[in-house]
């Protein structure tokens, strides 16, 4: 975190800001002896003899070092007032599921090499970057969704059991969300008892139900209860289709339908139409979901920089010390 990553103001001692108003008045007083001390200087015509005696003082160098002196100040008095802000820091614990899509359609390939390879690719690197105590279980999505491992720290058991994945026929959300709940049961709870923070992230390309019965918004409504948020990458272009027994079928991606169902669990939905987006998505639900913010004091920081400008107006007044001699 950085001094300006709070936001104005947030002051755990405002009170303490008064402290500012000296800084301008000092200025104030600066300005008006400068030009006092140049009026008078308009009275001595042989200034030779007085260059001799008192050799000429670099002006720049006395107003940077006074201007530095005053943000100093500035700086010394915002860290008296305590400023804080906020911070990621990673999560102690959390349980991920992992819902990927292995229908027919995502075979298509209109995002390189096709969307299932990608996919898979993604959610690999995704599983790669969590912290080492997460727990991570693994749904496959289609006709018949089925949790291909349960919620597990040894996040290599998820990249073999993704990357040993294949197609199947229809889809059927409604399904998949619900065994990604039956996973989330699954995780162990934590030392007070709570079970961990849960949440998953589905890629895929497009909707589909195989049990009305099983309604996509209902069990996304459902997870938003229980506070377990939805991320979705959807995989493909317009353009896509698949081949089956000779056959063309457009798959074309629905956007829309994750998004809305992402946002009914607090969630949110990423386009994922080529690899530099893919990566982009990966990155920010990564962000989104292995980090919180918390309030953090930066008083230290503050600090810091008021006494890094108090050191350089040290050195310029030393330099300007030694013109005298």
């Amino acid at each position: 975190m950085t001094f300006l990553d709070f936001a104005w103001p947030s002051f755990l001692a405002p009170g303490r800001l008064w402290l500012l108003a000296v800084p301008p008045l000092l200025l104030a007083a600066y300005i008006f002896l400068a030009r006092r001390k140049s009026k008078q200087g308009m009275r001595y015509t042989n200034t030779g003899v007085l260059q001799a005696v008192v050799p000429p003082q670099s002006q720049w160098l006395r107003h940077v070092t006074v201007g530095l002196a005053l943000v100093s100040l500035v700086a010394l008095a915002l860290a008296w007032a305590r400023p804080f802000g906020t911070d990621k820091v990673p999560r102690e614990r959390a349980t991920i599921v992992i819902v990927l899509d292995v229908s027919y359609s995502m075979e298509a390939v209109d995002v390189a090499p096709s969307r299932l390879a990608a996919a898979k690719q993604a959610a690999v690197d995704f599983v790669n970057q969590l912290p080492a105590s997460y727990n991570v279980a693994l749904v496959s999505m289609s006709g018949s969704s089925s949790g291909r491992v349960p919620p597990v720290t040894d996040h290599n058991i998820i990249v073999r059991a993704i990357e040993a994945l294949e197609t199947q026929p229809s889809t059927d959300v409604g399904q998949a969300l619900e065994q990604a709940m039956a996973e989330l049961d699954q995780a162990p709870a934590g030392e007070d008892g709570d079970p961990p923070p849960g949440l998953v992230v589905m890629l895929s390309d497009a909707a589909g139900t195989t049990n009305p019965d099983k309604s996509p918004r209902q069990a996304a409504k459902e997870m938003g209860d229980r506070g377990v948020p939805i991320y979705a990458l959807v995989f493909g272009t317009d353009n896509g289709y698949v081949d089956i027994d000779d056959v063309r079928y457009p798959v074309p991606p629905d956007f829309s339908f994750f998004s809305d169902l992402a946002a009914l669990t607090g969630g949110q939905a990423y386009a994922a139409d080529d690899a530099s987006r893919l990566a982009d998505a990966c990155q920010k639900v990564g962000s989104e979901i292995g980090y919180v913010e918390v309030d953090k004091e930066v008083t230290a920081t503050a600090a810091g920089l008021g006494l890094a400008f108090a050191f350089v107006a040290a050195v310029g007044a030393v330099m300007m010390g030694a013109r005298w001699r």
